[in-house]
């Protein structure tokens, strides 16, 4: 049948029509020049960001219903959250948390007539077993964010108010999040929309302080596969990229086996670890032999900061990697052999490319059958100005419906 064609080793990317937030300028990248320009110029590993102590409120489903249902939109209460299902006519369903904002699922229509879920999310129990409202939720698309100015410590988002529903079923659907920091400097909306072939996030910063905001992180999507080893990667070749440790987010799902070094503090932290406990990690690991580790720290630096490029149009994920392509296409193609189905993935306003891979070390469809893309700002902060607008996101759009 047609659909196999793009299972060939020989497979060659044919143009279509790409969804309404691919605009011309996403598909092309920026010259070394522009993508420079856009930033400060800093070389350091992600900020340690302080997260609001305040616990989650419980979500009154009742008020949701009441104000938001309609436009294909439903609620239905879990505990004290409350998950929000996006439907529309022709099949593809989507489903996100409050307050978290976690996009839990992402089921698109595709050639057969059936639907397939595309996104992966991972749900294991609490330090309390005996709680059901204790259950760690955790892969989907979330959003991993930090932000510091001089005049005041670093904040990140941690839950979100529904704003606005619209649309309608037979077209399109949209909901609107919004969060802001204690000190309401910092106005964030998070814009879902769900058309017939693709699921975008799009982010608003709005920043009312009187001093520059410094925006580190991304959009962290993790896409469902039967097993890295049958993934292949379409578009990257020539792009530029970084061997870096993975994040880690309150969201985010890494193997514990993941690289040679997994103890607290390895990676790369939004809001789950403080300062203090990172410091006395790195503490602990110079006690043993000082001048040793030093060399190794050192060696290992050197060897992780080594920009590359890609050579490999037709990027097997068999292997664990994890990796931030600094100069990259805006959109690529990810294909699953196993599951005979492709999505494209792209983005808008980010310039750097996130992507981490488990390898194939883990049984076909468990926990850890997934990739990890993120669209983000992760090795140089974006800039929003004094009283300035700034806008980013991702989509994953589906090729597969004929």
């Amino acid at each position: 049948m047609a659909s196999s064609s793009i299972f060939s080793p020989k497979f060659t990317l044919t143009p279509y029509k790409y969804p309404s937030i691919a605009i011309s300028s996403m598909m092309s990248t920026k010259s070394p020049a522009s993508f420079s320009s856009q930033y400060v110029n800093c070389k350091r590993d992600f900020p340690i960001a302080k997260v609001a102590s305040i616990p989650y409120e419980p979500v009154n489903q009742d008020y949701l219903e009441g104000e938001f249902s309609g436009h294909g939109v439903t609620f239905e209460g879990i505990g004290d959250s409350c998950i929000a299902k996006m439907e529309l006519e022709n099949g593809s369903i989507a489903k996100l948390m409050l307050p978290s904002g976690l996009i839990t699922s992402y089921k698109a229509l595709m050639w057969h007539k059936g639907v397939v879920e595309l996104l992966h999310t991972s749900v294991s129990e609490g330090v309390d077993d005996d709680d059901a409202d204790d259950a760690i939720i955790q892969g989907g698309i979330s959003l991993a964010l930090s932000f510091e100015s001089d005049d005041q410590d670093s904040w990140s988002p941690s839950a979100w108010s529904l704003h606005q529903v619209r649309g309608s079923p037979a077209e399109s659907i949209q909901i609107e999040m919004i969060s802001n920091d204690p000190e309401g400097k910092i106005r964030l909306k998070h814009i879902v929309t769900m058309e017939e072939d693709f699921l975008s996030s799009e982010l608003v910063v709005s920043n009312s302080s009187s001093t520059s905001l410094r925006l580190l992180g991304g959009v962290i999507s993790h896409l469902t596969v039967s097993s890295p080893d049958a993934i292949y990667v379409l578009g990257l070749e020539g792009s530029n990229y970084l061997d870096k440790k993975p994040i880690l987010s309150e969201f985010v799902i890494t193997p514990p086996d993941f690289g040679v070094e997994n103890q607290p503090g390895y990676g790369q932290v939004y809001g789950k670890m403080s300062l203090g406990a990172v410091m006395s990690t790195l503490g602990a690991r110079k006690q043993s032999n000082a001048d040793e580790t030093e060399s190794s720290n050192a060696s290992a630096s050197e060897e992780e900061e080594v920009e590359r490029e890609e050579d490999d149009g037709y990027k097997q994920l068999t292997d664990e990697m994890c990796r931030i392509y600094t100069y990259a296409p805006r959109a690529f193609t990810v294909m699953d052999r196993g599951r005979r189905n492709s999505m494209t993935v792209g983005r808008t306003g980010f310039e750097e490319l996130y992507m981490m891979s488990p390898g194939s070390n883990h049984e076909f469809y468990s926990k850890f059958a997934y990739i990890c893309v993120g669209q983000a700002a992760m090795l140089k902060p974006i800039i929003v100005g004094p009283g300035d607008e700034w806008r980013g996101g991702m989509f994953v759009h589906n090729p597969n419906l004929e």
